[in-house]
């Protein structure tokens, strides 16, 4: 028997669902709310639903939930990685991370990946599936009921591609924005592709108002072409047609990420390469020194040329900052504890 996803439900359909089992609406919203606010793991614990309509639940639906595999806390900043063991066995991560401003989590959207970035972890064992909204979801409401604390931002750039995984992606956007549940506002999620020009369309007519960030970690086609196979679909000027098309109807900025590979792509040439690309763009730069990745064989670049790199940008009138290293003693990148989880 296929039980039903009910943290993947939005209420309307929970309406639904309570007509069907001849229950009232009203039910539909207490449901939501012991799932999305409360974050229980059982129906016995929605002391508020009758016997009978919990013990119908349990019959037919599933709550989603994982459980830790491991967890690794950074001694230097706090930052703690989690790996979580899904219900059929397959592994994701994510990633807590401390900031002045408040705590923030960065979750998977896939097991594994299709895209295959040179430099990722994360695509390197291959791509097994995507993730239902309730599994992303989960990754940030078990962080919230390991640390007690409340996530107060959200980061879509673990492990996966999550314009790949649209329609899960957009559900799991309006379940977590929702009032009767964890109600984040949309400008505290930020969106991270590898450049699916297609979707970025899709998402622009959408008109929501997250973050959208770009992995560009290039300034000409025939770097990229190298790194990233996304780009002998989608070429580097179709691309930023496509964000300009974002800006135009969000009125968003864009954050470029671009992860600098000593002597791939981060000479003085190639800032200004992507200052001439980026000109006139409501845009931001994140500059990220690449993790290293063993198969790739790449060196991530020296301090003093990340920094040159920045500043040719910052002389060219680019706005461009370089992120700040965050669980450096846990290896906090996603990707790493999956792949060592399922080599085991």
């Amino acid at each position: 028997m296929n039980m039903t996803d009910i943290k993947s439900m939005t209420i309307p359909e929970l309406e639904e669902l309570m007509l069907l089992m001849g229950q009232p609406k009203f039910r539909a919203k207490q449901i939501f709310q012991w799932l999305h606010q409360k974050r229980v793991l059982t129906f016995d614990e929605m002391k508020n639903l009758p016997t009978s309509l919990r013990e119908e639940l349990s019959k037919t639906c599933t709550i989603t939930s994982f459980s830790i595999e491991r967890k690794l806390v950074s001694q230097i900043d706090g930052t703690t990685k989690y790996l979580y063991r899904l219900s059929d066995g397959e592994y994701v991560e994510s990633v807590l991370m401390r900031y002045e401003h408040g705590i923030s989590v960065c979750v998977s959207t896939q097991v594994g990946c299709k895209m295959g970035c040179s430099f990722c972890a994360s695509t390197k064992a291959g791509f097994i599936r995507h993730l239902t909204p309730s599994e992303i979801l989960e990754q940030v409401y078990a962080p919230s009921r390991d640390t007690g604390e409340r996530i107060d931002s959200i980061v879509l750039m673990g492990i996966g591609e999550p314009l790949d995984n649209f329609d899960n992606v957009m559900r799991f956007l309006t379940l977590v924005s929702a009032p009767e549940g964890l109600c984040m506002s949309h400008r505290h999620i930020s969106l991270s592709t590898c450049g699916l020009v297609d979707r970025i369309y899709e998402l622009a007519d959408m008109g929501l108002q997250i973050t959208l960030s770009v992995s560009l970690h290039a300034s000409s086609d025939a770097v990229r072409d190298e790194i990233m196979p996304v780009n002998h679909r989608y070429k580097i000027p179709e691309l930023l047609k496509a964000c300009q098309y974002y800006t135009d109807k969000t009125h968003r900025r864009i954050s470029y990420e671009y992860s600098l590979i000593k002597g791939v792509n981060d000479n003085a040439g190639q800032a200004k390469e992507l200052a001439a690309l980026l000109h006139g763009m409501l845009c931001h730069v994140n500059l990220i020194p690449v993790n290293y990745v063993e198969e790739a064989g790449f060196e991530k670049s020296g301090k003093q040329q990340v920094y040159a790199f920045q500043k040719v940008l910052l002389d060219h009138g680019i706005n461009a900052t370089v992120r700040r290293t965050l669980g450096a003693d846990i290896n906090a990148a996603c990707g790493q504890l999956r792949r060592t989880a399922i080599q085991k």
